[in-house]
């Protein structure tokens, strides 16, 4: 047999989504690429490693045997490299991150620096909402996770590092309805909502249920992108984040519309349980963070933090 690291490592993701096209996706490849590289993995078992039914693709249990054997060897190999690293005194290994979704426009940016001055470091981020976040934490899958409101129950580490504030958002093409209130403006459009677990959506019920506000509709999508353009083209009103509208704001899209006890103002923080042994990567990171957080607030987020 002749198959290469490369190869293992696109086979193991294809088991992993169970999809060339979602492999192709976290991998940075074509889909063409993808299944040029399975196709010559194949080559060399004479028993099939995946198969189609209908237009899924599945695994066979000869497939899965070979994933894990793969992702023992990927192991191995990142543990050479590492090691050699570390005999260098470089800081290396992986790092991983659990993001609140809203948190992809402002993570990045707390890790590039660092992640750049330390190339061997391997960054894994997950951006989902905030109950898989937590989750993640809680089963000890991540080293640190970024969220806007921390569980009571949750014994864990904070360090603060950016505001969130909400505010509430309507397409410009409304503009006749800018001086309206928001029960006037609910009356007739409907409001749109993160999915449930979503910590966004929980700041928007906890306002409209204090302000004892009726909502005559409800659109619920699953992401802010999603919610942002959704705004932009009129399909109703949404409160968002301002983190995530900068661009629609800058382009006349989308408006803020002024509301008294809005923005709700919270603070991104990253956590971590107080009962993980940290990596030496990690304890990295919170040096880094602990040093630069202010600098970085100041170059990359001024228009945001001086926003009101």
């Amino acid at each position: 047999m002749n198959y290469t690291l490369n190869q293992l490592k696109i086979f193991l993701q294809v088991a992993e989504s169970q999809s060339i096209t979602k492999a192709a996706e976290e991998l940075f490849l074509t889909q063409p690429a993808v299944s040029i590289q399975l196709k010559n993995f194949q080559k060399q078992f004479s028993i099939p490693l995946t198969e189609v039914v209908g237009r899924q693709l599945y695994v066979t249990d000869f497939g899965n045997k070979i994933a894990e054997a793969a992702e023992k060897i990927l192991k191995e190999v990142d543990a050479i490299t590492y090691e050699s690293m570390t005999y260098e005194k470089l800081l290396a290994g992986k790092l991983k991150i659990s993001v609140a979704s809203t948190g992809k426009y402002v993570m990045p940016y707390f890790l590039s620096g660092f992640i750049n001055e330390h190339r061997g470091i391997d960054l894994i981020m997950d951006v989902t909402n905030k109950t898989l976040v937590v989750k993640s934490l809680e089963n000890n899958e991540v080293d640190f996770a970024l969220v806007s409101t921390i569980p009571k129950d949750l014994d864990a580490y904070q360090l603060p590092l950016l505001q969130n504030k909400l505010y509430f958002i309507g397409s410009t093409i409304y503009k006749s309805k800018r001086k309206k209130g928001i029960r006037e403006i609910l009356k007739k459009y409907p409001l749109l909502f993160r999915e449930p677990g979503s910590a966004t959506r929980n700041s928007m019920e906890d306002f409209i249920k204090k302000k004892d506000i009726l909502i005559s509709k409800k659109v619920e999508l699953t992401s802010n992108e999603a919610i942002k353009q959704a705004v932009i083209a009129g399909l109703g009103y949404s409160i968002m984040p301002l983190i995530g509208i900068s661009d629609a704001l800058k382009n006349g899209e989308i408006e803020i519309i002024p509301i008294r006890g809005l923005p709700i103002v919270s603070m991104w923080n990253l956590i971590w349980l107080k009962s993980k042994k940290l990596s030496p990567v990690a304890n990295g990171l919170l040096e880094y963070l602990k040093a630069e957080k202010e600098r970085i607030r100041n170059e990359k987020f001024s228009w945001y933090e001086d926003y009101s």
